[in-house]
Order: structure tokens, then C-alpha cells, then sequence
């Protein structure tokens, strides 16, 4: 009975997740789905650049796009990547050659899906020692655990990886891509940010590159009416 018991579990636990899985090829490969993507793209693209926390909008696009029953992000650790400060990096955080700065990488995701990949490299000097505890020993976000820094970012560079339409779309027809009949094949990597975040004092702590995975379209595009 106890084995039984444990294959409906297992069973109960894969119909939970099937539906969320099939959204990942639910958009098919037109100009209307095409152009969806690329609005929706836009749009998160220009809420995290006008907010404090990266974090909290992706919390707040997981809860509206119901991506998970529970619209909560966590940050999975990635482990075995080591990734020193570059000359330039220390110069933005304003810290001299021997100052000490740690790296952290994580996935930051919301139920089964991976919303973004991170590397941040923070001053473990500038934070309380309760921060950098839940840094190194929890799955808490960065954004979380020092949001009582009241932190702001600057992001320096947005990289858009992959355009849904090409180059001039509104002004060469020809140029638009024909519908394929199958499901738009959206790539892994999105777009890219990199940011040096702030104390409320003005202090660097930390500077970060996010790379937004295609999963932050892993529902089904809007219908049309």
C-alpha cells in the first residue's frame, strides 16, 4: 500500500506540472504571436528597468501570469562557477584590488519555470552579517535578502537577445517572417541587464548580469477577439 501510495503521489505531482510544461510550446509561429511576444518582452523589459528590485517584478509577472500556485521566486544556486571581478567591476563597486568580493550565480525560479540566470558579484563588507548568511545559505533572492538597504539600481547596459521580428518589420512587408505551421521556436536567452546596485547612501554593493529566460512565456499567448 505505501508503494501505491507513493506512484499516485508521483502521478499527482506529473498532471500538476503537465499543464505548465505544454504552455512552453503553446505559441505558435505567426506575425500576431510574434508581435505579442515581443510587447510582452518589452513590457517586462521596461518594469525592471524602472524598479528597485528585479526580484519583486518577476514575482509580481509569476503571480499574473500564474506560472505557478504559489508566486513566490527562489534563487537555486548554481554551484562549481567562480567568476573573478574584473579591473572594471571593482571600479564600479569602488573597492581597491585586495577588497574582498564574492560570487554568487543562481537560477531565479518561479514553481518549475526558470526565469532568469544571474551572476552577482557583492561586497560581503557592506552588508549586515544576517544578509550575507542568507546569501550563502539559503535560496533566498538577492533582492530580498537585503532589501532592508532600500537599494536602488543603474542599469549600464540592455542587451535584447533574441528580436521575435526582424529589423524594419514595420516598414518592409516582405521583410515579415511567413507563418510556419508549427510552434514559434523561441530560444533560451531573452534579453540581458547588467546593474550596479546602490545603498540608500549611494554605496555600490553589488553589480549583477541577468539573462531572462524564455520562460517568462511559459503561458499561453493572449487570444484573439
Amino acid at each position: 500500500m505505501k508503494t501505491a501510495g507513493r506512484y499516485l503521489v508521483v502521478a499527482a505531482a506529473l498532471i500538476a506540472l503537465a499543464p505548465l510544461q505544454a504552455q512552453e510550446s503553446a505559441w505558435p509561429d505567426t506575425f500576431t504571436a510574434r508581435l505579442e511576444a515581443l510587447a510582452l518582452m518589452q513590457t517586462l523589459n521596461a518594469e525592471i528597468l524602472g524598479s528597485r528590485s528585479a526580484t519583486q517584478i518577476l514575482e509580481n509577472w509569476c503571480r499574473d501570469h500564474r506560472l505557478a500556485r504559489e508566486p513566490k521566486i527562489l534563487a537555486h544556486m548554481v554551484t562549481g562557477v567562480a567568476k573573478i571581478p574584473t579591473a572594471e567591476q571593482r571600479q564600479r563597486l569602488e573597492v581597491s584590488a585586495t577588497d574582498e568580493v564574492k560570487y554568487r550565480r543562481v537560477q531565479l525560479r518561479c514553481g518549475a519555470h526558470v526565469l532568469s540566470e544571474a551572476d552577482n558579484w557583492y561586497v560581503p563588507g557592506r552588508l549586515t552579517p544576517e544578509m550575507n548568511r542568507l546569501l550563502e545559505t539559503t535560496d533566498t533572492p538577492f533582492g530580498k535578502a537585503i532589501e532592508s538597504l532600500e537599494p536602488y539600481r543603474r542599469t549600464f547596459a540592455v542587451t535584447l537577445l533574441w528580436a521575435p521580428l526582424p529589423a524594419g518589420w514595420e516598414r518592409e512587408p516582405a521583410a515579415l517572417p511567413a507563418s510556419s505551421g508549427r510552434a514559434l521556436a523561441i530560444p533560451a536567452a531573452l534579453f540581458e541587464h547588467r546593474a550596479v546596485l546602490y545603498t540608500r547612501s549611494g554605496k555600490p554593493f553589488s553589480e549583477v548580469t541577468e539573462v531572462y529566460q524564455r520562460q517568462i512565456l511559459a503561458f499561453p499567448p493572449p487570444l484573439p477577439r
